[in-house]
């Protein structure tokens, strides 16, 4: 794709945005706008999208004038959790559907609400956290998603408290005729010594294409904690792009897990910020691609302070013509002494058409350190699965068996009993029918 390609799209973004919303109004909003089209989307040659080629995928199945249309959404509940007693939000082609929501947790436990509304409100701790901690000056889509964002959820743990009922946040494309381009921003606040449990979900059921710009800013104050799920187990015409930016203090914890289960296009960014001592992060990943599948997960995380710990791995399973990428990068600080970090990253290809780039790195301004990091890449080990066949199992059998204990190393860090069923079944499931 030539830069031109690139620039027109960008053009065409820019006047989509500026015919929904009239960002001249918002300083924040226009001072976005103004850097996405300086920095334009990301062209082929960009460092950090050289293997994702966005803006192709963009210009091939989306129409930024075109607009979407829905038809009706019957049994909405297929797409539940099982067996999950949660605080459940929906958003449906992007718009929050009260009549499918429920919050069953009290509100002096925990604060459920549209962002938009507690911005406007002037609500004291979305405004003191809202834009504080995501860099639209270097990330063109992250500009995009500031200056363009409609709807999008707040979520306030207030300090210490304790939310034992998950919030799960389903995002349901229906489009059926068009292209529907959706652009949310989420605040999700946990207070000092609060714990808390969010889960992101995205499915489609709409034959139309579907693009997300999902931007959420999560902010995790001292030794308070924090799960975050995203589950992507959607149809082949959904294409996303998710940042998720987490800042922690003091003795924070924060667990994040990233499950690529199904759909045709992901770019998952996490990005976070140990601002802190004493502080926990680990991320868990696992992508199960086929067909033409792209999924590309680049991870940062900041050591800025002494005396934390950092633990990474991720892991993907690529068959058919599927691609899957994995840049992270850990950096430690000079005054970040006593630090421990971790990264691993491995894969299994099962055919000659899969690929996978992998990129750890490790940059460390401190001497007193303790980091690795790491990647895998190989295929199925065909003793081990001559050795289950000859122990009379079949196969396909014996292969879905050794898919499942490798991708199973992830799904043994879900501490939630009724979603680690779930998505034990899911991958299962995915395993023995698709793989």
């Amino acid at each position: 794709m030539s830069v031109t390609t690139t620039d027109n799209l960008t053009g065409q973004i820019v006047s989509a945005v500026q015919q929904k919303i009239n960002v001249k109004a918002d300083p924040l909003r226009n001072e976005a706008l103004q850097i996405f089209q300086e920095l334009g989307l990301p062209a082929p040659k960009h460092e950090e999208y050289k293997h994702t080629p966005i803006a192709r995928y963009l210009e091939k199945n989306f129409s930024f004038a075109a607009s979407p249309a829905s038809g009706p959404l019957a049994d909405i509940k297929r797409f539940f959790i099982p067996g999950v007693d949660a605080n459940v939000i929906v958003m449906i082609d992007g718009v929050f559907s009260q009549a499918h929501s429920r919050v069953i947790s009290p509100e002096t436990e925990i604060k459920i609400q549209s962002l938009g509304e507690a911005l406007a409100a002037k609500n004291p701790v979305a405004t003191q956290h809202f834009a504080k901690y995501l860099d639209i000056r270097n990330n063109s889509l992250a500009a995009w998603n500031t200056a363009a964002w409609n709807q999008g959820i707040f979520i306030h743990v207030p300090d210490n408290k304790v939310v034992e009922t998950p919030v799960i946040i389903y995002y349901i494309s229906n489009a059926t005729a068009g292209e529907n381009i959706v652009v949310n921003r989420n605040l999700i606040v946990a207070g000092k010594n609060s714990q808390a449990t969010v889960v992101e979900k995205f499915d489609s059921t709409g034959s139309a294409n579907h693009f997300t710009n999902l931007v959420t800013e999560v902010f995790v104050d001292e030794n308070a904690g924090l799960d975050l799920y995203s589950i992507q187990h959607d149809l082949n015409n959904r294409f996303q792009h998710n940042i998720t930016e987490i800042f922690q203090k003091n003795s924070s914890r924060v667990n994040t897990f990233t499950f690529t289960l199904q759909g045709k296009f992901f770019r998952n960014n996490l990005h976070l910020a140990l601002d802190g001592e004493g502080i926990e992060s680990h991320m868990y990943g696992l992508y199960l691609l086929n067909s033409d599948t792209l999924a590309d997960n680049h991870t940062v995380v900041d050591h800025k302070k002494p005396n934390s710990f950092s633990n990474e791995l991720y892991k993907g399973i690529m068959d058919e013509s599927s691609k899957g990428i994995f840049n992270g990068k850990i950096f430690v600080r000079p005054n970040a002494q006593k630090t421990n970090a971790f990264q691993a990253n491995r894969n299994i290809l099962l055919t000659d058409k899969a690929t996978v780039n992998t990129k750890p790195q490790l940059e460390i301004w401190a001497d007193d350190v303790k980091c690795s990091h790491g990647c895998t890449t190989g295929q199925l080990d065909e003793e081990a699965l001559f050795y289950l066949q000859s122990r009379g199992i079949n196969k396909d059998t014996a292969r879905a068996m050794m898919l499942y204990a490798f991708a199973g190393e992830v799904l043994d860090y879900v501490k939630h009993p009724q979603l680690k069923d779930y998505l034990d079944s899911v991958i299962s499931d995915r395993l023995h029918k698709n793989f």
